[in-house]
This record gives structure tokens, sequence and C-alpha cells, in this order.
């Protein structure tokens, strides 16, 4: 069986080959699934999207939830405090918060990845930081660079990744996880003690790390292997 996975797509007027505006996903997620021996299926931001939610979650074996811009701090219960904060979409937002509500209700596989970790977070009632140069002397030590990250033994994503200590880890975020929602647990931290992944505490697979793996999954084992630990669990 191949899995099927689900993964909403975003608003873009970036692409090439395409008369107008289109919706898009990144090509590494699609390309990290498919050397799983999945394959990624698109779901645009529209209206009926979201209202088929969980029909559409119940026809795919996982999902997916990728990098992007800020979440409206509306949704965690805060308004705006940082100048920092960019490319909120509340398509976005909405769609990928009500495919995670169905993905747990149906006990589906997630692998949340960057701000698709501060949407579980947020979807399931947790808080972010707008802005980590609130809590780091750096604000710019997790901006498109490579950290170390100490994830917890026999965690999911360790035992995904088959290490405690990943090595090539794309770092690209402003913000992270503040307040973490009562059904995740915290399984990996970076040296200055931002959160770096979490995972649902009941759940059959629920994942998300803060770093980006398809960065470096084609040439990076551990990375890959999170993937391949992922679409298993979907074929499972």
């Amino acid at each position: 069986m191949t899995p099927i996975i689900l993964l909403p797509g975003k608003l873009t007027t970036e692409s090439k080959g395409i008369r107008g505006d289109s919706y898009s996903t990144g090509r590494l997620y699609s390309n990290a699934i498919a050397n799983a021996g999945g394959v990624a299926l698109q779901v645009p931001p529209v209206a009926q999207s979201i209202q088929s939610a969980s029909d559409l979650v119940a026809r795919c074996d996982g999902v997916l939830i990728q990098g992007g811009g800020d979440i409206d701090p509306k949704l965690y219960g805060q308004k705006q405090q940082s100048d920092k904060i960019y490319g909120i979409v509340n398509e976005h937002d909405i769609l990928e918060i009500a495919i995670v509500h169905a993905a747990i209700q149906q006990n589906k596989p997630v692998l949340a990845i960057c701000r698709g970790m501060q949407i579980l977070n947020v979807a399931l009632g947790g808080t972010l930081y707008q802005d980590l140069g609130e809590v780091l002397a750096n604000r710019e030590a997790h901006w498109n660079t490579y950290h170390e990250i100490a994830l917890t033994a026999n965690s999911r994503v360790a035992l995904a990744m088959r290490t405690t200590s990943p090595s090539r880890s794309h770092s690209f975020h402003h913000q992270a996880l503040n307040e973490i929602a009562k059904d995740l647990a915290v399984t990996g931290l970076a040296l200055d003690g931002t959160i770096e992944a979490v995972e649902h505490k009941s759940t059959k697979w629920i994942v998300g790390v803060q770093w980006h793996p398809e960065d470096d999954a084609a040439t990076e084992p551990e990375q890959q292997n999170l993937f391949a630990a992922f679409v298993d669990a979907c074929r499972n």
C-alpha cells in the first residue's frame, strides 16, 4: 500500500509557469515523503477544504503540516506585540488547525514541521513567543542556521531518527513554543532551551519538530529517517 499524506497548501504569488496566483507546497516535503514510499496530496486553503477537513483526513493515511509564515496571535489569546511578525494568512491558520483537530480525533499520524509544530501547539491550547528576541539575547540564533538539538531518549522522534543528537538540523524560525499544550510532551531542546520537538501524549503517532528535516533529508539519513518513520506509521 502506498500511504497518502495530506499536505495543506499555501496561497502564493511567486509560482513560475502558472498563470496568476496559485496554491503550493514545498517540493522538499514531497520528495522526502516519496523517498519514504508515500505520496503527498496537496489540499488548497479554501473554504470548502476547511468545511471538509474531517472527510479529507479520513480519506488519507496521515497529515504533514509544513512551515510558512506566522500564526495570528489572536488564535492563542494574544494581541500582536512584535513588529517582527510576518506572513499571517487566515486561511492557512484555520485550515491547518481544522486538519490537526480532525487528525487527532481520528488518531491519524501527523508530522508537524516548524510553523507546523507551532500550529499543533496552538490548536491544542498552547501559546508562542511572538519573537525569540523576547527570551534570547541573540534573536537570530535560530534563523537560517544549524545548531545542536538534544532529543529525549526513547521518544518517538529519537526512535524515528535513531539518535538523540541529530546532525545537520536546519533551523529557520523566529518564533517558538512558549506555554505547552497539556496534551503535548516536550521531547527535544536546543542548547539555549528553545523547544525543538514535541509529541502527543496519547495518540498513535503525532510528532512536531521546530527545525526543517526536509532541507537535508536527501543527504542526511537521520533526517530522512524521520520521514520514513512517519510514512511507516501511516502505512500501519
